[in-house]
């Protein structure tokens, strides 16, 4: 596999008091094209903190993250902005859905805030919502749709620029076994049709058995990183 990403001796740290919590000591490790790279640890150990850092949603106290050859935190804050909404996708526990806004409509909006003409925008919005499969509820708002098929919509979202990693972060955090299963199928199809690399954090055992690999966080570290 082709390296997408390198994470360098990333550190991260948050001022408590009159302490600093280290939550992330110096994390290194690579991110492969066409991965689903599972993330997993007990709670608080710095797990959806990595992945921000990692989307460039935040940046890291010390180190850096290496994408394409290029060390995104050189980059301002305008340019980071930019780089998202390019390269990544992002999947959320809580879809974070616009509730007055259509399936359609919501799955648009990376396509119009990249500058793109609207007509452009609605072909490809119904071209991932099918993709999905939810053809037939891209007129429905986020109310009318079940948690699934919201999570679907959130999925498409992300994928819409066709982005070249997506993150989830407990994708499936909030939803009901048989639920979370259909979800897991649609992002592993994903990754095996269209190649699309995933960085997911999770809790879920089926889930993390069915990554490519999986690094495992203590204490701000990687105890583990196993195929």
């Amino acid at each position: 596999m082709e390296e997408l990403i390198q994470i360098r001796e990333v550190r991260k740290s948050f001022k408590v008091g009159d302490d600093y919590l280290e939550v992330l000591k110096g994390l290194n490790f690579s991110i492969m094209k066409g991965e689903m790279l599972g993330i997993v640890g007990v709670s608080g150990v710095g797990k959806s903190t990595l992945l921000h850092i990692i989307g460039a949603l935040d940046r890291p106290t010390e180190g850096d993250v290496i994408f394409n050859s290029q060390g995104i935190f050189k980059m301002t804050d305008i340019q980071l902005a930019e780089f998202r909404n390019r390269k990544i996708g992002f999947v959320f526990q809580f879809h974070h859905l616009l509730p007055e806004f259509t399936a359609l409509e919501n799955v648009m909006m990376p396509v119009l805030i990249s500058k793109k003409g609207k007509d452009e925008a609605i072909k490809e919005a119904k071209r991932i919502l099918t993709e999905v499969g939810l053809r037939d509820r891209i007129n429905h708002k986020p109310g009318q749709l079940s948690g699934g098929e919201q999570q679907r919509v959130a999925v498409a979202r992300a994928l819409i620029n066709n982005p070249q990693l997506v993150l989830a972060d407990e994708p499936t955090g909030n939803l009901d076994s048989k639920t979370s299963e259909d979800v897991y199928e649609l992002l592993y199809k994903l990754n095996r049709e269209m190649g699309q690399t995933f960085v997911i954090v999770t809790h879920n055992d089926t889930l993390v058995k069915r990554m490519t690999r999986v690094i495992r966080l203590a204490d701000g570290m990687i105890v583990s990183n196993e195929q």
